[in-house]
């Protein structure tokens, strides 16, 4: 028997059943969520979060750049970007989000954080699931693009994995990872604002196709791979990609 796996959706944890869903709009973003949990994110404690369309998370107000900067930038914002783009959901494509602080998605974040960081006796109390499903590209484009963020939290650790689904090819720049506020921490996913974004479904740093997963409380500057951190290269881009069938 053959047995075929939707690439769209191969990594992703649940979503839709329970979402709070975004506006169909070009360059919106959530109302502000605020977290049942608190979020340490390299030092900062956070309890508010944005979901904005245009593929990022900001903590301190809802954004709606468009226009990717390369990371690290250097400047005055915290910043969680699985796929900063020009994205438009007015016509197709759904983002949604939804916090869990019990059931299956927690033992899902356990089972992975202690796989890919085994040094830890992690427990997770909270997970907060962001999914952009089967977005368009800026303007109307009718192009599909899948991808989703997961922040992870103990209360003292936390956690960032990146799932991605099937991804359209573009002309338009897309930057993918996460900075800090003066860039003190700061990682740029392979491919980022290069032409071959869409290998993103085939890249990982922890072995898994289309996932990428980093400490983010306090951890080290770098690329993680199975709780090891390996230096940057100079252009501050890290990749692990092994063959996948």
């Amino acid at each position: 028997m053959l047995l075929l796996i939707n690439v769209q959706y191969r990594p992703f944890y649940p979503f839709g059943t329970g979402d709070t869903v975004n506006g169909r709009s070009d360059d919106g973003s959530s109302s502000v969520i605020y977290l049942q949990q608190p979020f340490i994110f390299f030092g900062q404690t956070y309890n508010q979060i944005y979901v904005n369309n245009n593929g990022h998370l900001t903590f301190d107000g809802a954004w709606r750049s468009f226009s990717p900067y390369q990371f690290p930038a250097y400047g005055g914002k915290d910043l969680i970007a699985p796929f900063w783009t020009d994205i438009d959901n007015s016509w197709n494509g759904v983002i949604s989000y939804q916090q869990y602080t019990s059931g299956s998605v927690l033992t899902q974040a356990t089972q992975d954080i202690n796989q890919y960081f085994p040094d830890l006796s992690f427990s997770a109390s909270w997970v907060f699931v962001a999914t952009w499903d089967r977005v368009a590209y800026y303007y109307n484009s009718g192009t599909e693009t899948s991808f989703q963020v997961v922040l992870i939290s103990n209360g003292h650790l936390s956690f960032v994995v990146i799932n991605y689904g099937a991804i359209a090819p573009t002309q338009r720049y897309v930057q993918a990872g996460y900075d800090t506020i003066d860039s003190s921490h700061h990682f740029s996913i392979t491919g980022s604002l290069q032409n071959d974004i869409t290998s993103l479904p085939h890249s990982s740093n922890v072995n898994v196709p289309g996932r990428w997963a980093f400490r983010t409380d306090y951890g080290s500057r770098g690329c993680q791979f199975n709780g090891n951190v390996t230096a940057l290269t100079a252009s501050h881009i890290c990749s692990l990609q092994p063959d996948y069938e």
